[in-house]
């Protein structure tokens, strides 16, 4: 994909390669966390703040309640999205 995306002058949302540097806040933030121990994959599903904050969100911006415990997930790309929401739909114990 990066190939292509270079080839047709496009932006390459297959990898993380940001043309942009990081800001030194979001550094910083991150690099407390970590020291604070937040340093270990998230549930599958998405941490639970992160998902309440994103339903409250959703609740203020469209006025639709939503879950965070089973209407709200939180995946790690686009990837992993597209393949969670197929997941879902299709049954792969006939397959």
């Amino acid at each position: 994909m990066s190939k292509i995306a270079k080839e047709h002058n496009a932006i390459n949302l297959s990898q993380g390669f940001p043309d942009f540097n990081s800001d030194e806040a979001l550094i910083n933030l991150v690099s407390e966390a970590m020291k604070n121990g937040y340093n270990r994959y998230a549930p599958v599903q998405g941490d639970i703040e992160l998902r309440n904050v994103i339903a409250t969100k959703l609740k203020s911006l469209y006025g639709k309640e939503y879950c965070p415990n089973t209407e709200v997930t939180v995946t790690a790309g686009a990837t992993q999205a597209i393949f969670t929401a197929m997941a879902t739909l299709i049954n792969f114990s006939s397959v």
